[in-house]
């Protein structure tokens, strides 16, 4: 049986299966309202994607991805690999969508998620420029 981790309060299996949910609910599904119950009130967003005057914990997430999803409503993540080790969920994943003028874009990244305490405490994120699909 695999132990539960007192950092995150799950299990490495626990861990990977919230972070796969959190993509499918917030992104895939567009019901970004998961972020009020996924993210810890005190959650901080490293990532080089992220653009600056968005508001702390939360509500910045929320309002980021909003964002890409008026933009790009039919934005589409893949995960293509999942690390669990520790207290951190990393994921190598592939982006797809539409923009205004309908050109397919697509991308890949790598986002490392810190869990603490069943909530996502902490991402970093490092994406690719978004690049016409093939």
């Amino acid at each position: 049986m695999e132990p539960i981790n007192p950092r995150t309060g799950m299990t490495h299996g626990e861990a990977r299966a919230f972070i796969r949910n959190h993509f499918e609910e917030f992104v895939n599904r567009k019901n970004v309202q998961i972020g009020h119950v996924n993210f810890a009130e005190n959650f901080v967003d490293h990532g080089a994607d992220v653009p600056t005057g968005l508001p702390p914990g939360p509500a910045g997430a929320i309002q980021y991805v909003s964002g890409a999803l008026k933009r790009f409503p039919d934005l589409h993540v893949d995960i293509e690999d999942m690390i669990a080790e520790g207290d951190k969920v990393v994921v190598r994943n592939h982006w797809t969508a539409t923009d205004q003028n309908g050109k397919r874009l697509e991308f890949r990244g790598i986002v490392i998620w810190r869990i603490a305490e069943r909530k996502i405490a902490e991402r970093w994120a490092y994406l690719e420029s978004p690049h016409p699909a093939a």
